[in-house]
C-alpha cells in the first residue's frame, strides 16, 4: 500500500457523502425515472429489431412526435435535478407526456418508458423538501408571523374587528 491510498479513500468517502447530501435536497429518484423513461420512448420508433433472419422495423408516422416527447422527458428529468423548485410543473408535465406517449410512440416505448415516466412524474409531484431539524418541532401558534391571526402572543384570539 502506498501513502496515497488513505487520502484517496477519504476523498472518495467525502465525495460520496457530498453526493448523498446533494441528492437528499432534490427529487433525485423522480428525475432519474423521468430521464430514463424518455429514452425508450424516443428510441423504439427509430429502431430495427432483429429476431434471427426477421427484421422488425418499428418506424411509425409519429416518429418525430416520439422524439419530441422523449427529449422533453429527458429535459424534465434533468430540470428536476438542478431546479427542484419546478418539481410540480415538471412532474405534471412528465405525467401528461407519458400519457400522450401511449398512442404516439408504440404504447409509450413498449410500456417501459410510459411506466418509468409516470412513476417518476408522480414522485416529483409528491416530493417535498425536508424541513430543517429545528423547525420540525415548532408549531404554527409559536410563529408570530402566522397568517391565521389567532396567535395569543400578538393578542389576537381569532376575532377581527370590522373597522
Amino acid at each position: 500500500m502506498s501513502a496515497e491510498t488513505p487520502a484517496s479513500v477519504g476523498q472518495l468517502t467525502r465525495r460520496r457523502l457530498q453526493f448523498r447530501d446533494w441528492r437528499g435536497t432534490r427529487p433525485f429518484w423522480a428525475g432519474l425515472l423521468v430521464l430514463l423513461g424518455g429514452f425508450p420512448i424516443m428510441y423504439f420508433p427509430y429502431a430495427h429489431l432483429k429476431f434471427g433472419a426477421l427484421t422488425l422495423a418499428m418506424s411509425t408516422t409519429a416518429g418525430a412526435g416520439s422524439l419530441i416527447i422523449g427529449v422533453l422527458l429527458v429535459v424534465l428529468g434533468i430540470s428536476l435535478w438542478f431546479q427542484q423548485h419546478v418539481r410540480t410543473f415538471a412532474g405534471v408535465a412528465a405525467i401528461l407526456l407519458a400519457l400522450v406517449s401511449i398512442p404516439v410512440s408504440n404504447f409509450g416505448g413498449f410500456v417501459v418508458g410510459f411506466l418509468l415516466s409516470l412513476i417518476g412524474g408522480a414522485m416529483a409531484v409528491s416530493w417535498a423538501p425536508e424541513k430543517p431539524r429545528g423547525e420540525a418541532f415548532e408549531s404554527a401558534a409559536d410563529d408570530p408571523n402566522h397568517l391565521s391571526g389567532t396567535n395569543p402572543a400578538n393578542g389576537a384570539n381569532g376575532r377581527h374587528s370590522a373597522g
